[in-house]
């Protein structure tokens, strides 16, 4: 069975990838270090999040796992300490493969990681049963570990790793001899025994140290006789090594060979190939013993770590920014084919996370509306207004959305995009070679050959760094393609006459989306970041910040007139 949390069973895994240029523009970077600080983390989900399905069916999936995912923070922390366990066990398949019996290190490592794989399932299936889940993803994980650890085996695996671990257990030391050449390098390893008690000073050991201590002479053959023997059934047993040894006075085993730059040697290694030699029934018994489980289905939830590790970040995060006081919700997903999307108190996700995150903030909510009668917004207002803001805040919305997370709003309905498009102003080193309105132009025409009537596109003062003339003569043509593809997007841009054409351009060409007006920005001289569906505001603007500032005309003119009149009264005074 294959299992996901990402996709139901038998889902179609059909997805488009993030350009480059999208990627940077909603700032994925940013909400990855948001996320987490772990490098490892922020590339698998970096994988997840670049890939956009439109499938309603999916999105659903995700959605209302995730939600369990933010429902319960038990959730959250069993499912982390179960990952880190998965992840020590990714390679645990390789051992079916593995006949080289130098690997018994590794195996009794391995036959303990299964011991607490075993835990973990048994955790997890404990806190399944006691949280009232409701995603079809967690009801169905829930039955995966219950049948794991109905149908696995478990009870007896766990014997057989404590048999197998008890046998382990019993070697508590190895008794090692090495052969030394004119220049008392090692030449040669061999290993005389293993031992089911600790070393402890021997007559051996003594003769050694008065011998490095010139306190004695060199001693005489290779008498090792009292030491007891562990494990005989093997091939090759202590017992023949020790006669072999003291037949020749010479250990035959592994050749050791020493840098002579460094004066390493590979003396460790040596000596574990000749350990596991010697211990080969154990190594048996240690493989068999994984082998007998290594198939359990329950290791295809190592597949799950990816997903999990998303599912508990976003949720980590979204728990801080409704802590920060910002709503957030799940988003109703209507059909593709629709290509409406709402939101209520729509803001930007980057915004809410500085604020989670201590900023002292305060974030502007507006609304907006794609449907039959408007799908293409012209959105104008001055400066630093929140154009851009506001523009990336639904492009972040529509992904989050369809990333199965709870987005920045009040309220939300949309109709799943296949993609989102975004033409934000580019590197001034990226244009050498075409000027600004050629690059521009080119990465236009690049959208376009890619996007279908059910993409996103965000547009960002695109065309606005050539003439005015030369920009809005290129803009009308882009808007009025996108009507006829019947695209939705949000134009941000500075030449108002884009915007006061929108009638002219809807009547030009037939089309599955039209174009309105949006404006944002200054109100009654005052900063707002409302967005309101009127024509655009250029004149008023200007005026409303000319009376905030005082440079009006009426108001320099009362200025000048009032320090004449100043003056004046001075001069009739000193005469």
């Amino acid at each position: 069975m294959e299992y996901s949390l990402f996709y139901p069973p038998n889902a179609e895994k059909r997805v488009q990838k993030l350009t480059a240029e999208s990627i940077n523009d909603l700032s994925i970077d940013f909400l990855l270090n948001a996320l987490t600080e772990n490098r490892n983390e922020r590339d698998h989900m970096r994988k997840l999040m670049t890939c956009v399905t439109d499938d309603p069916d999916v999105i659903r999936y995700r959605c209302d796992v995730f939600e369990d995912f933010l429902r319960f923070p038990e959730l959250r922390s069993a499912m982390e300490e179960l990952v880190v366990e998965l992840a020590e066990l990714r390679d645990l398949e390789k051992f079916q493969k593995d006949q080289d019996s130098s690997a018994f290190w590794s195996l009794v490592n391995r036959l303990r990681e299964v011991d607490e794989y075993v835990r973990c399932i048994s955790m997890l299936k404990e806190i399944l049963d006691n949280l009232d889940i409701r995603s079809e993803g967690m009801l169905t994980l829930r039955k995966l570990v219950t049948d794991i650890s109905a149908e696995s085996g478990f009870p007896e695996l766990r014997a057989d790793i404590d048999e197998t671990m008890d046998k382990v257990r019993r070697l508590k030391s190895i008794t090692i001899g090495v052969n030394l050449d004119d220049m008392l390098r090692p030449k040669s390893a061999g290993v005389i025994s293993l031992n089911d008690a600790e070393f402890k000073e021997s007559g051996l050991m003594r003769r050694f140290m008065n011998f490095a201590d010139k306190k004695s002479e060199l001693h005489h053959g290779t008498n090792v006789s009292g030491i007891r023997n562990f494990h005989p059934a093997t091939p090759l047993t202590p017992v023949n090594f020790v006669q072999k040894a003291e037949m020749n006075s010479n250990l035959t085993g592994a050749q050791i060979r020493t840098s002579t730059v460094t004066g390493a040697d590979s003396l460790s290694n040596a000596i574990k190939d000749t350990v596991t030699n010697i211990m080969k029934q154990t190594v048996n018994d240690v493989k068999n013993t994984i082998k007998r489980y290594v198939n359990i289905s329950g290791y295809m939830l190592i597949n799950l770590l990816p997903e999990v590790l998303f599912y508990i970040r976003w949720a980590e995060l979204m728990d801080k920014i409704i802590a920060s006081g910002m709503p957030l919700c799940k988003p109703e997903i209507l059909p593709p084919e629709q290509r409406d999307c709402s939101f209520k108190e729509l803001y930007n996700l980057k915004l809410a996370i500085n604020k989670a995150n201590g900023e002292e903030l305060s974030i502007i909510t507006n609304d907006i509306d794609f449907n039959d009668e408007m799908r293409i917004f012209i959105l104008t207002g001055p400066n630093r207004g929140g154009k851009t803001i506001f523009t990336q805040a639904w492009g972040l919305a529509m992904l989050l959305a369809q990333l199965g997370i709870y987005v920045p709003a009040s309220k939300a309905a949309i109709s799943p995009c296949d993609n989102i498009f975004t033409h934000f102003p580019a590197d001034e080193n990226d244009t050498v070679d075409l000027g600004r309105l050629g690059e521009e132009s080119k990465r236009l025409s690049e959208i376009f050959k890619q996007a279908t009537e059910r993409s996103v596109m965000l547009l960002n003062e695109s065309l606005a760094t050539t003439s005015v003339t030369e920009g809005l003569f290129i803009a009308k043509d882009v808007v009025k393609a996108m009507r006829y593809m019947g695209v939705r997007c949000i134009f941000n841009t500075h030449m108002h006459d884009l915007a006061r054409s929108v009638d002219e351009l809807n009547a030009e060409i037939e089309g599955k989306s039209a174009a309105a007006s949006l404006v944002t920005g200054v109100h009654d001289g005052e900063r707002s970041f409302k967005v309101s569906l009127l024509p655009p505001q250029g004149i008023s603007y200007a005026k409303d910040i000319a009376l905030k500032y005082g440079v009006s005309f009426a108001q320099i003119k009362e200025s000048i007139d009032s320090r004449a009149g100043e003056a004046s009264a001075e001069q009739t005074e000193e005469a």
